[in-house]
Order: structure tokens, then C-alpha cells, then sequence
């Protein structure tokens, strides 16, 4: 269980440029991420290469959630946005 979320001020600018239902459905997400991180209603992946200290869920079909694991209890989210968040 995450037990705190800590958002990045990229992250906080990205979430503000999204559209309305898909804050919405972050929302959501962020409910199911924070009782079970690894629920695979989430999707939740370890990113490769560049972002190998990463990890992302999903947020519908096309978002994701960007962030890394503090500790066992602690995230920092880095970024939301479609799969251009990876570039």
C-alpha cells in the first residue's frame, strides 16, 4: 500500500493541460495505485533504457502515469501524457 504521493511540479503542469475526463479517470487510477500498486487493472510496468529508474500505469487506453519509487510506501509522479512522456 502507497501510503504517500508526491507530484512534480512538471507533473502538476502536465495533469493541468489534460483533458477533463482524463483527469477524471487519473483520479480514479490513483485510488486503485495507492490500495495495490501492482493491480493489473493498472498495467503497471518497470520502464527501459533512458528511464530504466522508472516505472508507469496506465490511465485509460492512451495516459499513463509517470513516477518512481521513493521506498515502499512513498512515489513521486513525474509526469501524465500519452506515450510522449517516455521520450
Amino acid at each position: 500500500m502507497i501510503r504517500k504521493v508526491y507530484p512534480t511540479s512538471h507533473f502538476r503542469n502536465s495533469f493541468k493541460k489534460i483533458p477533463n475526463h482524463v483527469k477524471k479517470s487519473a483520479v480514479e487510477k490513483e485510488k486503485e495505485f495507492i490500495a495495490n500498486p501492482f493491480s493489473t487493472k493498472l498495467r503497471t510496468h518497470k520502464l527501459k533504457g533512458k528511464l530504466k529508474d522508472y516505472w508507469a500505469f496506465s490511465v485509460g487506453y492512451e495516459y499513463r502515469i509517470l513516477f518512481r519509487f521513493i521506498d515502499d510506501e512513498t512515489v513521486l509522479y513525474f509526469d501524465i501524457g500519452t506515450h510522449e512522456i517516455y521520450r
